[in-house]
């Protein structure tokens, strides 16, 4: 918590940090799926890639990851609201928008893609999983690598706001203990 210009203690600092956090967690894990996840299963044969793609979208879908992912966007959102009248307001409106695409394609085509791959069903009984792997491979890689960079831009926009939100505040402080009468 933080004091604003009243006196009152208020929760502005403590969101962009959060909202900051929640996006390099996510940032992450789509760096390790670009960089590492997808190329190890890239050598796999197609029925091992099948079943361990829906093994993974399967237990992803869990609690931990939602707080994230939509934690992500929800305190972002409330940072840009808190911080609308802050120098740092473009930044944090910068990642907003940077991570609203992240949500955006994850919804629009990556969760299809997954839910596709699902519905193609068990990979011991795929008649042609070669062609089941082809239709999701590509385009689910390729826009991961777009949400990686995407939330990783988010990432860079949130601490830029909170190194300069940190800046305004120590100088604030400074300037304020320069011209109080105990620093005489």
């Amino acid at each position: 918590m933080t004091q604003n210009s009243t006196g009152r203690r208020t929760t502005a600092g403590g969101v962009p940090g959060a909202a900051t956090v929640a996006t390099g967690l996510i940032a992450g894990v789509f760096y390790v799926f670009a960089c590492a996840v997808m190329p190890a299963l890239a050598r796999s044969e197609d029925r091992v890639y099948i079943e361990v793609m829906q093994n993974i979208n399967d237990v992803i879908q869990n609690p931990v990851f939602f707080l994230s992912f939509l934690g992500a966007l929800v305190l972002t959102a409330l940072s840009a609201w808190q911080l609308r009248g802050s120098p740092c307001r473009w930044w944090v409106f910068a990642a907003l928008i940077a991570y609203a695409l992240v949500f955006l394609f994850t919804v629009v085509v990556n969760i299809p893609l997954n839910n596709d791959l699902t519905n193609a069903g068990a990979p011991a009984r795929i008649a042609d999983p070669a062609a089941v792997r082809a239709k999701f491979e590509d385009p689910w890689v390729a826009w991961n690598v777009v949400r990686a960079l995407l939330s990783t831009l988010a990432l860079a926009l949130l601490v830029r706001a909170l190194f300069l939100r940190g800046r305004a505040h120590a100088s604030a402080y400074l300037a304020s203990a320069a011209g109080s009468s105990a620093s005489r």
